[in-house]
């Protein structure tokens, strides 16, 4: 049984993430601060079944809490296959009128959090001599966006610390890669109306917003045989919406 730990793993992407991978015979550790009740629904319908979700709370934005984490859920479950960096905020908001609490707290969660992470993680991963680590960025990180400029600035680190890391981690058989979704229907797009989202869905080739499913069925790929010889590479799930 190979574990996959995915980060934000309590709704949205995450969620859909790990009912994915459990379906494909996994063994899940999804992490977020709290257990939702979609999580729990979600553990219970896996649980008798090949693959199972399992939950385990961690605050990622305690970047000192990570390497013990990390070290608990491989005493627990054993060795770690596969690392999905999901968890993200999606703060909005003007440069010039950002609080510089909040840019703190986007930087040190999308981007400090998965690169602690993933250095504990790739330990072992290298020390195995396989893994996959999947990170989740946006189309915002290239084509930019009116209010997410921190947030984009954080996905495109996203794309810079795969790339970099494809190579670091290559030769011991590990692949990196980032997946960068368009507008799905989650939180991020939550705050805009049904005009506003009409008129993303047209803008895109297909003339339609892409599902958190689509994203999960790209990570499910990645970590599979046919992604074996796939590494440092941004795969986007947007629709067309960039074509």
């Amino acid at each position: 049984m190979r574990n996959v730990l995915v980060t934000g793993g309590s709704r949205g992407i995450g969620l859909s993430i790990a009912r994915r991978l459990a379906g494909a015979g996994y063994d899940v550790i999804a992490v977020a601060r709290r257990e939702s009740a979609e999580l729990r629904a979600a553990i219970a319908e896996f649980g008798a079944s090949s693959g199972g979700i399992h939950f385990r709370a961690c605050d990622l934005s305690v970047i000192d809490a990570l390497p013990s984490f990390v070290k608990s859920v491989r005493d627990e479950f054993g060795p770690l296959y596969g690392l999905v960096n999901n968890a993200g905020v999606g703060t909005e908001g003007l440069l010039a009128t950002m609080h510089n609490s909040e840019i703190e707290a986007l930087v040190r969660l999308n981007v400090l959090a998965p690169m602690v992470l993933t250095k504990y993680v790739v330990r072992h991963m290298m020390a195995a001599g396989e893994g996959r680590i999947v990170n989740i960025s946006s189309i915002i990180a290239s084509t930019g966006y009116n209010g997410l400029s921190v947030y984009g600035a954080t996905k495109a680190a996203a794309n810079g610390f795969s790339r970099s890391l494809a190579r670091e981690v290559g030769k011991v058989g590990i692949t990196v890669n980032a997946i960068a979704p368009g507008f799905i229907a989650t939180e991020l797009t939550q705050s805009m109306d049904d005009e506003q989202q009409k008129r993303i869905a047209g803008r895109s080739a297909l003339r339609r917003l892409p599902e958190t499913d689509d994203v999960a069925a790209m990570v499910e790929y990645l970590l599979g045989d046919g992604g074996r010889n796939v590494t440092g590479t941004v795969l986007t799930v947007d629709a067309g919406n960039t074509a």
